[in-house]
């Protein structure tokens, strides 16, 4: 390629995110005749349209470092899809308006499975208007819910502190006592994949250790075979710990707990965690506390995996790289081997991945439906080993925070 490359961050954050930027901006620095700059949209798709584009060639190698280990998305994320092209042909002719207005001959978008969907449409539509242009998925997403990727980028990182959160809390929980029995809940995330809630099952290091009881949302709830499994568990520890994911739902499909629903029928998720402690406290009598993880789990950089840290700059690389070739798609990880854990990248079609969820295979899940296998702690464990500290000062993380000034717009302003 011979232009500019646009490089743009979607969905929910991780805590590697960024080092996947870095990545991609490194990369690129090492061609400089072929790729001239690398631009960045401020949130995400939603910044392209709106042309709030900025130049990253400012930033220096010590920015890049810093940015490689700072949460959260620097250059902004957002939740927007595009229409289909039919439906809106208008947002197409802006969005490839901005693309040659600045010269762009690659986009990477660094994002989940709804983000491949983005990629695709563009993808299809500059193959449709024979425009120039390489589109190149960078995944993304705690979740880990991407197909034909042997693991996403966010992952590794936020089970690494869920899983170290769980063995913390457990030692609390055991450390004291009450005549009636105590339990504590943790809702993690995970609308329809329990790999989150999975990863937690890594904490336990002995026997009656916590977790005691996983709840996925593979499986569906069952009320009574759960509350005898914390009345067990309680019977012969003093506590129960439990770990449930945000999209736990019943038999009929029924989220156990949401926050709302709106008028397209987008169930917002909330609640399991509270909803889960209500019942062992109501049913069984115990002192019950319960934890949201929230976006804590997502943004804790200062407790990173370093595989995962090194996956995510792993992709951002080889993204750029697929560019240079002309070669659209999404990068995923493939594993070589277990032990020593080792794995290359490579490219997969859009249409593979668009839109599609990985769940957690039954091999993974126990037959009672209150944990995970061995199997599944032994492809999960490597992806939490290492630690890639950020720098520290005055006691605190020190993380990067962007200050690029927008480049001056070339087009109207744009009306959704």
């Amino acid at each position: 390629m011979n232009g500019n490359l646009l490089y743009a961050q979607s969905g929910g954050v991780t805590a590697v995110i960024n080092a996947s930027a870095a990545g991609v901006i490194t990369a690129a620095r090492r061609v400089p005749q072929q790729i001239a700059r690398v631009l960045a949209a401020r949130h995400g798709i939603m910044g392209v349209l709106q042309e709030r584009l900025v130049d990253t060639s400012a930033l220096t190698d010590a920015d890049l470092a810093c940015l490689g280990r700072t949460p959260g998305g620097a250059f902004g994320s957002c939740r927007l899809d595009l229409d289909p092209v039919e439906r809106n042909p208008a947002q197409y002719d802006r969005l490839f308006a901005v693309l040659a207005a600045h010269d762009v001959r690659a986009l990477l978008y660094n994002g989940g499975n709804g983000s491949m969907e983005t990629c695709r449409q563009i993808a299809a539509a500059a193959e449709e208007r024979r425009f120039p242009l390489t589109v190149v998925g960078v995944p993304k997403t705690v979740d880990n819910d991407i197909l034909l990727t042997d693991c996403c980028p966010g992952f590794g990182s936020a089970a690494k502190y869920l899983a170290t959160s769980v063995r913390e809390v457990g030692l609390d929980l055991a450390a004291m006592t009450t005549g009636g029995g105590r339990a504590f809940v943790l809702e993690v995330m995970g609308r329809n994949a329990g790999w989150l809630a999975a990863a937690c099952a890594l904490a336990s290091d002995g026997e009656g250790a916590a977790p005691h009881v996983i709840l996925l949302p593979e499986v569906p709830f069952d009320e009574e075979a759960f509350l005898a499994k914390v009345a067990e568990v309680v019977a012969r520890h003093g506590a129960c710990a439990v770990v449930v994911a945000e999209g736990l739902h019943d038999a009929a499909g029924e989220p156990i707990a949401m926050q709302e629903r709106s008028a397209k029928g987008y169930v917002q998720l909330g609640g399991a965690g509270e909803a889960i402690a209500e019942r062992i406290h109501r049913r069984l009598g115990c002192k019950v506390h319960f934890a949201v993880a929230d976006y804590l789990q997502r943004a804790a950089r200062h407790l990173a995996s370093a595989t995962d840290a090194m996956q995510a700059g792993a992709v951002g690389e080889a993204a750029v790289a697929a560019a240079l070739r002309g070669e659209g798609g999404m990068v995923a990880i493939e594993r070589l081997g277990d032990v020593p854990y080792r794995w290359r990248t490579r490219i997969v079609p859009f249409d593979a991945v668009a839109n599609l969820e990985r769940r957690l295979p039954p091999e993974f899940i126990r037959p009672d439906g209150f944990g995970v296998t061995s199997a599944f702690r032994s492809w999960c464990r490597p992806l939490i080993e290492g630690e890639d500290w950020p720098a520290f000062r005055d006691g605190l993380p020190e993380y990067f925070h962007l200050r690029l000034p927008l480049l001056t717009q070339r087009l109207p302003i744009w009306a959704a």
